[in-house]
C-alpha cells in the first residue's frame, strides 16, 4: 500500500496527519549504542532550516515528543516536536541555515550548509532522527502504519532510549511507520538533529552577514 500526502504539517496538525523530514548538523559520525541515542541534551535556543530536493529514507518511523532546552538569553524552555526516523536515508541537493540575532556590529549572520548537490553523490546517514516542529513536502509511503503505538513500532530505528526514560516521549502515544519514504521539495525547521553515521558529500559551509537562509 502507498499513501502519498502533500502540503505542510504544523503541530497542532500533528496527531491528524504526521509526515517525514530531513535536517542535517555539521556534526558528522556521533556514536551510538546500539542504536539507541542519548536525548539528554539541551537543544540551542535557535531554530534551523532545511531544503532538500529529495529524501529517500528505509524504515522509517515518526512519534511526539518534546526537547527540552534554553533560549539565546539562557533561560530554560521546551518545545513539542515531531520526531522522524529513518534506518538509512539518502538526500540530494541539501541546505541548512541557521541564523544568529543581533550579533554586534554585523546584526543576523548565518551558517550556511551545502552538501549533496551531484546527484551521483547524495548525502547519506543512518539511524537518523530529526526533531522539527514545521515541515512542507511532497511525501510517499510504502506499507504505511497510521495510529500504531509508539514503543511498538518495529519498521524503523526504535524511539530514542533516554528520551522515554526521562518522559519526553510517551510509548503508548501515537505513531506511524512504514516500509520506505520518498519526499520532494522539503523545506522544515527543526531543533535537533542526530545520527549514527552521517556522509556529507560536497561539504561547502558559508557565512553571510545579510541573514540569508536556505528558503
Amino acid at each position: 500500500m502507498e499513501s502519498q500526502v502533500r502540503g505542510g504539517t504544523r503541530w497542532k496538525r500533528f496527531a491528524v496527519v504526521m509526515v517525514p523530514s530531513v535536517a542535517a548538523t555539521a556534526c558528522i559520525g556521533v556514536a551510538l549504542a546500539q542504536g539507541a541515542l542519548a536525548a539528554s541534551f539541551s537543544v540551542s535556543g535557535q531554530q534551523f532550516k532545511v531544503r532538500a530536493d529529495s529524501l529517500e529514507g528505509d524504515g522509517f518511523e515518526q512519534y511526539g515528543a518534546v526537547d527540552s532546552g534554553v533560549t539565546l538569553a539562557g533561560k530554560s524552555t521546551i518545545h513539542p516536536v515531531a520526531v522522524s526516523a529513518f534506518n538509512t536515508a539518502t538526500i540530494t541537493n541539501l541546505c541548512q541555515s541557521v541564523v544568529t540575532p543581533n550579533v554586534p556590529i554585523f546584526g543576523n549572520v548565518s551558517l550556511i550548509l551545502h552538501a549533496g548537490t551531484d546527484p551521483n553523490k547524495p548525502v547519506e546517514a543512518s539511524k537518523l532522527y530529526i526533531d522539527l516542529d514545521d515541515l512542507n513536502a511532497d511525501a510517499t509511503f510504502t506499507n504505511i502504519n497510521i495510529g500504531v503505538a509508539a514503543g511498538s513500532m518495529t519498521k524503523g530505528p526504535g524511539m530514542k532510549s533516554d528520551e522515554v526514560k526521562a518522559g519526553l516521549a510517551n510509548p503508548s502515544g501515537f505513531g506511524q511507520e512504514a516500509d520506505h519514504a520518498s519526499l520532494t521539495d522539503v523545506k522544515q525547521t527543526a531543533w535537533a538533529t542526530t545520527a549514527g553515521t552521517f556522509k556529507l558529500s560536497g561539504l561547502h559551509m558559508s557565512i553571510s552577514t545579510s541573514g540569508a537562509e536556505c528558503y
